[in-house]
């Protein structure tokens, strides 16, 4: 069975991130995937302090309530970053999160403890699932190298993105109901990619 992990960056519980996320997980369990959402606004963790202790070992001091979800995150076939737009890219929650996957950063490219084989990353799929007030051109243009950095580190091959631009003209996921249909068909849709 294909294994998605998504992380909601959002702030918001029950705001237009974490609805069309629930409709995108709903989605990829109607096609027969295990799903698992991590919330960080619900996770007590710290936020990573560049101090490059991870440079030796490949491994973060910091131990918190964060520190088992890299392992879950991990462990999935197919890994959701899920994010409004605030101040032009992700919040603030997720890019705490990516900051303190620094070590896997590490892993690869100082300690050279961790590599992906051509195989694993055509079998783990990233996918940006982003939010904004604004519709714009480029609104999501600066979430997109962020969240490829964490995909990168993590194994993951980052090909989808599921964007919902302009929720304010909507009146937010409530006054766009297409947009739940649609974040529901997408997950059915990326679910049977593994």
């Amino acid at each position: 069975m294909t294994q998605i992990t998504a992380v909601n960056g959002s702030p918001r519980k029950h705001g237009n991130t974490d609805t069309v996320l629930d409709a995108f997980l709903r989605g990829a369990e109607r096609a027969g995937a295990v799903t698992n959402k991590i919330s960080l606004v619900d996770i007590d963790h710290k936020n990573c302090r560049g101090c490059n202790a991870c440079h030796k070992k490949g491994v973060c001091i910091l131990t918190d309530d964060l520190t088992p979800i890299f392992d879950e995150v991990l462990a999935a076939d197919i890994l959701v970053l899920a994010s409004p737009i605030y101040s032009m890219t992700v919040t603030a929650e997720m890019k705490s999160f990516i900051d303190r996957g620094q070590f896997l950063w590490a892993q690869k490219f100082v300690t050279k403890t961790l590599a992906f084989s051509d195989d694993h990353l055509r079998n783990h799929i990233g996918v940006y699932l982003g939010t904004s007030g604004q519709d714009i051109p480029h609104i999501f243009d600066a979430a997109f190298p962020v969240v490829r950095a964490f995909f990168n580190d993590a194994g993951f091959s980052y090909t989808e993105n599921v964007l919902f631009a302009g929720m304010d003209q909507h009146g937010g996921v409530r006054g766009w109901p297409e947009s739940v249909a649609f974040a529901e068909a997408e997950g059915k849709r990326i679910a049977k990619m593994i």
